[in-house]
């Protein structure tokens, strides 16, 4: 004989259950993740600033693979590898263009 199990929630109520926390979690990131925006004065401004913040993060990098290319050429000077100097002479100078990016760009402009 089958012992039936009735105090289990049928399939109708565990979906509304899970729509319903669907809602309140919902609710709950509305109230809680609300962003104030600021308006600046000038739109240009605000373009300009994200510019500068853009630009500022290709410098990093590319200050970043201009180290990288220098301790590739130093490696290579060491062991006497022609192909990983080339390789960090490429680096060496893929990191000088992206580092001075905004002005070679200012450059071309201008």
């Amino acid at each position: 004989m089958k012992k039936l199990n009735n105090n289990l929630p049928s399939r109708k109520g565990k979906k509304k259950g899970r729509v319903i926390a669907a809602f309140i979690a919902m609710v709950f990131c509305l109230f809680c993740f609300n962003i104030t925006a600021f308006a600046a004065g000038d739109p240009l401004s605000v373009i300009n600033n994200l510019s500068t913040f853009i630009f500022g993060l290709i410098r990093a990098i590319g200050l970043i693979i201009l180290g990288f290319g220098i301790v590739q050429v130093g490696l290579s000077l060491k062991s006497h590898d022609p192909s990983q100097r080339a390789n960090g002479f490429l680096t060496l100078a893929g990191g000088v263009i992206i580092t001075f990016a905004k002005e070679i760009l200012d450059l071309i402009v201008q």
